[in-house]
């Protein structure tokens, strides 16, 4: 929860201990001259320490000082590996249908993780599931990276892409 800091016409104590927006202190005035100081650099009067004697206030600019306080607590996001799971007679509008989901994780930042799933004697041409998952990973090289060539893993074979890198 955030603070509350009292500001401006709020501060109703006889003296303040006044510091400046670069951190110098102007030393013990009323709040009025204060708040005139204040007023003329376009900023606020804001009570940064109540309870000393005087009460020490800043000079600063307080709405952007709340914004940064938020940005600060505000969580980041996690990279999560979304999983699209696939199967060798998969038809071609539900692969372009996955493909659109992957390029919306892709996007996000999150990295996909293709799984195809074989049964039975689909194990017997992995290399062509291979290959259809190299086809598929090349159509999101515009936004993603492949982590390697797609591997045998348990009943199926896998490929990770990760999203790129934004270029600053």
């Amino acid at each position: 929860m955030e603070e509350r800091r009292r500001i401006n016409q709020q501060i109703r104590v006889p003296q303040v201990m006044v510091i400046d927006e670069e951190g110098n202190s102007r030393g013990v005035m009323n709040p009025e001259e204060a708040r005139r100081i204040a007023a003329d650099q376009g900023l606020d009067l804001v009570e940064v320490s109540p309870n000393a004697r005087p009460p020490v206030c800043k000079i600063m600019d307080y709405g952007r000082w709340r914004y940064e306080q938020r940005k600060k607590t505000k969580k980041q996001h996690q990279t999560q590996t979304k999983i699209i799971k696939l199967r060798p007679k998969t038809d071609t509008h539900d692969l372009e249908t996955k493909l659109r989901h992957a390029r919306r994780f892709l996007e996000s930042g999150d990295r996909v993780r293709f799984v195809v799933r074989m049964r039975g004697r689909e194990r017997a041409v992995t290399e062509r599931w291979i290959a259809q998952l190299v086809e598929l990973t090349s159509k999101l090289e515009d936004i993603g990276v492949t982590t390697g060539r797609p591997q045998l893993e348990g009943g199926g074979v896998t490929s990770t892409v990760e999203p790129r890198k934004a270029k600053d």
